[in-house]
């Protein structure tokens, strides 16, 4: 069995089949689950299978994969928060995957993050991807293979991996100094995905659960005239501005590097860039705090069942068993419902503040009946 796969059944079943001497790999895989499942683990495993068919000493060359200094192994992630560019893929994929692998039979090219390959970056993937040299493997990562570019998705082998427990990701979480009951529910609230389960434990997460409770509360007592919802669109406007530098700055430092002539090409592009990197950033911090906010009106309702083994936000049970109080668990899930088509308006049609005031007192009144 393939290390890594042991609690991955399908991705087990699938890899094993391919791994040399006796097995044939596909041209293309899709490593697809939640964060934290342990796909690139899995992926530096099977990349080492693939190498060391034939070598002198399988041992030294897996172990020039895990430090990632193999010559025929290229490992390709996002250069910032605008995604996978045309830059990040055209040379090191795109060109690489022509040319004949240095010392081994093969070469094997990891691209993580698959769901932010932008248009013009897939559309110069695809032509790899249909047509690979004979000794080229693509392996791409995704924790969301629903953003994944149909193109792209189809002429892949989709290998699946089960989310980690929460046990498991809070775990991991206390490893990295974070207190336990904090750690226990952002394991929970992070719903298996054990990346975003460490960014509610860390930075703004704090902050971002803090206005998502507030919101979820303000709506549950019928206190609206303060807005809680800014608190969440005044950080996702923070998430957005930071992506949207990160981007400037990194245009800006090429700037110098390129002719006269082509810089006022690339500030275009660069601005274009930054502006998809704050869209991208902004909504993604938004749609996590209204996942939040959905979760405390589920947990509420859960509270109020009797069921209190089942919330997610186990680091603050007194203020939801108070939320809880006379609380209509049905009428809280039906709020809950109205948070997901909140959730799924907003991205098709971004209009954040007026969505999310609706949205709030479309919950309180159906919390009261009305």
């Amino acid at each position: 069995m393939l290390a890594g796969t042991e609690n991955h059944p399908h991705a087990a079943a699938v890899l094993g089949a391919a791994v040399p001497p006796g097995g044939t790999a596909n041209h293309a895989y899709l490593f697809h689950g939640p964060a934290g499942s342990g796909k690139r683990e899995v992926a530096r495993s099977f990349a080492a299978a693939l190498l060391s068919e034939g070598a002198a000493d399988p041992a030294n060359v897996e172990a020039r994969v895990r430090t990632g200094v193999h010559p025929d192994l290229t490992w390709v992630a996002p250069t910032s928060s605008a995604g996978l560019l045309v830059g990040d893929v055209d040379e090191p994929v795109v060109a690489a995957a022509t040319r004949t692998p240095f010392e081994a039979r093969r070469r094997v090219f990891v691209i993580e993050r698959a769901d932010e390959l932008n248009d013009q970056a897939a559309n110069r993937m695809l032509k790899t991807l249909e047509e690979p040299a004979s000794f080229a493997h693509l392996l791409l990562l995704t924790s969301r293979p629903g953003n994944v570019l149909p193109t792209i998705a189809s002429r892949c082998q989709a290998v699946r991996f089960d989310a980690p427990s929460s046990d498991a990701v809070a775990a991991a979480l206390e490893g990295r100094g974070i207190a336990p009951d904090t750690a226990r529910a952002c394991a929970r609230l992070g719903l298996g995905d054990a990346e975003r389960a460490l960014a509610l434990a860390l930075a703004d997460g704090p902050a971002l659960r803090h206005a998502a409770e507030a919101l979820a509360r303000g709506v549950i007592a019928d206190r609206l005239a303060s807005a809680p919802w800014t608190a969440i669109i005044d950080i996702a406007r923070t998430h957005g501005d930071a992506a949207a530098g990160d981007v400037r700055g990194r245009v800006a430092a090429d700037l110098d590097l390129l002719p006269a002539k082509e810089r006022k090409r690339a500030e275009r592009e660069g601005d274009e860039q930054a502006k998809r990197a704050q869209r991208r950033a902004g909504s993604q911090a938004l749609d996590q705090a209204l996942r939040l906010t959905g979760l405390w009106l589920r947990d509420v309702a859960c509270v109020a069942d009797g069921a209190e083994d089942l919330v997610h936000h186990t680091d603050r049970l007194e203020a939801l068993r108070e939320d809880a109080g006379d609380a209509n668990a049905h009428r809280l899930r039906e709020g809950v419902l109205l948070v997901d088509d909140t959730r799924a308006s907003l991205a098709l049609n971004p209009g954040e503040e007026l969505a999310l005031e609706a949205l709030a007192y479309r919950v309180a009144a159906g919390l009261r009946g009305a």
